[in-house]
């Protein structure tokens, strides 16, 4: 906090309210951010505001800097969250109004990718490691199971599984299959969870005629999805809208930037207020 007021060049004494992450996420860490947002209003006495940290992600899309032209998508808009723990297709009516349309039903895009890069041996974590690699291979290299969801919901354990089957058995014939192969498979995987991910994402954008598309969430820092979203934005017509690589991973002018719209919104948070692990829209 002292580094971002010396940043901000303002005083303690200028801060007007406190947002705070309520959820979801690791309890453990929610508990020490809404201890000390507690703490910080008291000790100021000004107003706290909850956030929920899964907007706090697709609303990145609305920070503005000094002296920096920054596009934003007009409502409504459809947003592909994507992180290491939800996968959800979000239709954002406003700043606050968000539905949840489609979501994972099992693993999300980054747990599969991270995942999947464990049973390979690769470095935790592993969704960035499998995008580097994935430059340097062929994404038709090999083929793997792409699962058939009803709606708009997502499911990346049927294609984890089938990876792990394929490498069993190409390991059993060739000690060093993955070493000989690594770029490859890294390229097939990833264009595998792209494919799964925009599947779904364009059916939904001709669904609902929304010509606005944006993506947020850790896993929007991939390569392979930023590249599709453009790709599909082109062939479809759709205006897109990606996030700037240091508003992708959790960060705290997201929290901040959704802080301030419920702030307007006159919504605040008493403090007997407790986090959540899980927390829905």
């Amino acid at each position: 906090m002292d580094r971002a007021l010396k940043l901000a060049g303002i005083a303690r004494e200028e801060v007007d309210v406190v947002a705070f992450t309520r959820g979801p996420g690791l309890l453990g860490s929610l508990l020490v951010g809404t201890s000390f947002a507690k703490g910080l209003a008291l000790g100021l006495n000004i107003p706290m505001v909850e956030v929920n940290h899964l907007q706090g992600h697709i609303l990145a899309h609305f920070i503005k800097e000094e002296g920096k032209e920054s596009p934003h998508p007009q409502f409504p808009f459809i947003c592909m969250l994507i992180s290491g723990g939800h996968t959800q297709l979000v239709l954002v009516n406003d700043y606050l109004k968000m539905e949840i349309l489609g979501q994972t039903l099992d693993d999300a895009a980054g747990e599969a990718f991270d995942k999947c890069a464990k049973v390979m041996g690769l470095p935790y974590p592993g969704g960035p490691v499998i995008d580097k690699l994935a430059k340097e291979g062929d994404p038709k290299a090999f083929v793997f199971n792409k699962p058939s969801i009803k709606n708009f919901d997502y499911s990346f354990s049927g294609m984890k599984t089938s990876f792990l089957y394929f490498l069993r058995d190409a390991v059993a014939t060739n000690s060093n299959f993955i070493e000989e192969h690594k770029a490859d498979l890294c390229a097939s995987l990833q264009a595998t969870i792209v494919d799964i991910l925009f599947d779904k994402l364009v059916k939904l954008a001709k669904e609902k005629k929304v010509k606005d598309i944006a993506i947020a969430g850790g896993v929007s820092a991939n390569s392979g999805i930023r590249a599709r979203l453009v790709e599909e934005g082109v062939k479809r017509g759709w205006n897109v809208f990606l996030p700037e690589f240091r508003y992708t991973t959790d960060n705290a002018a997201m929290i901040a930037i959704a802080g301030y719209y419920n702030y307007l919104q006159g919504n605040r948070a008493g403090l007997d207020i407790a986090p959540l692990a899980r927390m829905a829209f």
